[in-house]
């Protein structure tokens, strides 16, 4: 895949719910093996919903986007400007389908002309190998551990990750 055929597009307001749509999809193919079936369907109820991402993108001041390949939307993601160039990547999501093939490492890339960061931090399950094996190879670093109780009785247990331009 060329790298023009990659472009983040930003999310209008009134198309924030396909980001739900996008996340049910891609969250019940990779998730239900991570962290279980109860706990996914739990933060996409709670995290998902369009009043929870209007706050993200109000109240939080997350900038979303959609993916696309070759004008095909294949994926989101949403940033977060924490400080002088450092940046929050809050989320990374790709079509299973879609997925593989270098095209994750593209999204970064384009992300990175787009916000010129020093620094970018995220936060991945610590269970999540896939996803914490090509942050590791696209430069991420394992900074500390993070527990996050996201209520129920459920909890995020995380890696914070940062990457840093050279």
């Amino acid at each position: 895949m060329q790298d023009s055929a990659i472009l983040l597009k930003a999310v209008p307001i009134n198309d924030i719910e396909k980001v739900a749509d996008l996340a049910k999809t891609i969250w019940a193919k990779h998730y239900p093996s991570v962290i279980g079936q109860e706990q996914v369907d739990y933060m996409l109820q709670n995290m998902y919903n369009l009043e929870s991402l209007l706050k993200q993108v109000h109240e939080k001041n997350q900038l979303f986007y959609f993916i696309t390949a070759n004008s095909e939307i294949i994926g989101f993601l949403s940033v977060t400007l924490e400080g002088k160039d450092h940046w929050m990547l809050n989320k990374l999501y790709v079509l299973e389908e879609k997925a593989g093939k270098g095209i994750g490492t593209l999204i970064l890339e384009e992300l990175k002309k787009l916000i010129q960061p020093k620094k970018i931090s995220l936060t991945v399950n610590r269970k999540n190998y896939k996803s914490i094996n090509f942050y590791f190879k696209n430069g991420f670093k394992i900074e500390s551990n993070a527990v996050f109780d996201i209520g129920n009785g459920f909890v995020m247990d995380d890696f914070v990750m940062v990457w840093n331009a050279g």
